[in-house]
């Protein structure tokens, strides 16, 4: 039989450190409004892992599936990417990283998995698909493609009591704005919450879907300002985390099957430089527009002035990064790295069974910035254009990587029987 377990591990920083995912932002963190946690839920020698932070270095996820209990090919390590957390990616994102923090983020993750295969228990595993709570709107095109699912799969020991709860949905945990200095797991946690509340004594763990297109409904450049938004606030972010616990709650299920594996593949991403001036062109330009620029607005331009003067003459070394599938029960579960749209989710749905509720985790394993899909290039904007110089990156990934990560993805499905 089955057995599966499930942790949780406190990883709230103390006040005083930076945050992380808003270049506006600079000022420190003063409290925490909810625990950020690392979450593991293992079944047999595999595991997934969620840590509530805006992503994760694939150096520090190697180590941990060195580090830890279950074979390295077997775990997909994943960020929540909540926007309330600290720096956690040494290089990246425009802030120094605190070190003693990144030690004790790496150590939690490997404690995480270990703990949940040491509370292992004959298990049954049961999927169904929720309903679309209506939260995720394409925040780049009006009326654009989201995906809608709601995937559920709940994990009961042989007398029916729940171990686990394991939902996810594709909307950036961003409903809390730049003038945000509390820890938050944002609306995931209220998803946690109200999971866990109806189902006592399991754990609830939240998985990012694919998000780089999708929020709750404002641009990306609506986030380069401090002030704060009526639409932006704790309460809200209590209704959608609730919206999307009610769909969890409601879905449907069906039990799985006891066959479990683990498959992956490494996939070559490419760069290419978009920008049509020099670095010195463009640090010049952007000296001057600092001048009057308010500070929202200066504090993003100085990290592009940095950006400038520094990454942008590197290199464009190829990346090397990380795919895998976890096939529980005939439940699959797919890790990509990375900020990925929701057309390449519903690209890998596609060759699905359409009932199968398959969890396609965002963020797994390298978070090295936005992987457009190429139909996306010709529109240009944050996500293509510019979020690279906040991540520390020499240039975008290059026309055709998100489809070579959602090619991978669908190989390993249909080696493991998974694809229709």
């Amino acid at each position: 039989m089955i057995r599966a377990g499930a942790a949780i591990v406190d990883i709230t920083p103390p006040a005083g450190l930076l945050l992380s995912g808003f270049a506006a932002r600079s000022e420190p963190a003063i409290g925490a409004h909810d625990p950020l946690t690392v979450r593991a839920v293992a079944v047999n020698d595999t595991a997934i892992v969620v840590a509530d932070v805006i992503g994760l270095h694939g150096e520090m996820t190697a180590r941990v599936r060195r580090s830890c209990s279950l074979p390295d090919d077997n775990v997909i390590i994943a960020a929540l990417h909540n926007h309330g957390g600290p720096v956690s990616m040494r290089g990246r994102l425009s802030l120094a990283a605190d070190p003693d923090y990144l030690a004790r983020l790496e150590a939690a993750c490997v404690e995480a998995i270990d703990r949940a295969v040491a509370n292992q228990r004959p298990a049954r595993l049961f999927a169904g698909l929720g309903n679309d709570p209506d939260v995720a709107r394409n925040r780049r095109h009006a009326g654009g493609t989201v995906d809608p699912a709601v995937p559920v799969l709940r994990i009961r020991d042989v007398d029916g009591a729940m171990i686990a709860v394991v939902a996810s949905y594709a909307c950036h945990p961003v409903v809390l704005g730049a003038d945000n200095r509390l820890w938050t797991a944002d609306y995931p946690h209220f998803v946690r919450r109200d999971i866990e509340a109806a189902c006592p004594g399991a754990v609830a763990l939240f998985v990012t879907g694919c998000t780089g297109d999708a929020n709750t409904g404002h641009s990306a450049h609506a986030s380069v300002s401090l002030a704060a938004n009526s639409e932006r606030t704790f309460a809200n972010s209590e209704r959608i985390g609730g919206r999307i616990a009610a769909a969890a709650l409601a879905a449907p299920e069906r039990e799985l099957g006891q066959e479990v594996d683990a498959s992956n593949e490494e996939v070559v991403l490419t760069f290419e430089r978009r920008e049509a001036r020099s670095p010195e062109e463009l640090a010049a330009e952007w000296r001057n527009e600092r001048e009057s620029a308010g500070p929202a607005r200066s504090a993003l331009l100085g990290h592009w002035i940095e950006w400038a003067q520094t990454t942008a003459r590197e290199p464009l070394r190829p990346m090397v990064e990380r795919v895998t599938v976890l096939n529980w029960g005939g439940l699959p579960i797919v890790g990509l790295p990375g900020e990925i749209f929701a057309e390449t989710a519903l690209h890998i749905r596609a060759q699905l069974p359409a009932d199968l509720p398959a969890i396609i985790a965002d963020f797994a394993e390298d978070n090295p910035g936005y992987i457009s899909p190429a139909s996306e290039y010709s529109f240009g904007g944050y996500e293509v254009d510019e979020a690279h110089r906040y991540y520390g990156q020499p240039a975008g990934f290059a026309a055709g990587s998100a489809e070579a990560l959602a090619g991978a993805a669908i190989a390993l499905l249909a080696t493991q029987g998974l694809t229709k």
